[in-house]
């Protein structure tokens, strides 16, 4: 696997981000931003800084605005990093989100992802 380091360097690099900030300095400036600049490097940053798949979303939904964009790229980027979905995260969603939701969600795993979702 790659080392959060070489991500970090390899965007900063590649697409001129920042992301020499840490969640503390986020939280205490960060408001409802929904441009890319505005969000992308705040969710590269909580994935980032995080330890797990969970960590990660958490310090997403913690920074506010526009926090559940933030969550959901953060989410992309950390499973691909991670892992799958922990089971604990993947049957919350299946009991709160209706049917007509959960299908696409299965039909993306199934084709994409070849993993299963329970």
């Amino acid at each position: 696997g790659v080392e959060k380091t070489d991500i970090k360097e390899e965007i900063e690099k590649r697409f001129g981000y920042s992301l020499g900030r840490n969640i503390d300095e986020i939280r205490k400036s960060y408001s409802f931003d929904v441009s890319c600049q505005g969000t992308v490097p705040e969710a590269i940053i909580c994935f980032l800084e995080s330890g797990s798949y969970e960590d990660a979303i958490r310090n997403a939904i913690s920074i506010g605005g526009d926090s559940d964009t933030i969550a959901c790229i953060t989410g992309g980027i950390s499973e691909a990093f991670y892992g799958p979905v922990p089971d604990d995260i993947n049957k919350k969603v299946e009991e709160i989100l209706p049917p007509e939701l959960m299908r696409p969600v299965r039909s993306f795993y199934d084709r994409y992802m070849m993993s299963s979702m329970h």
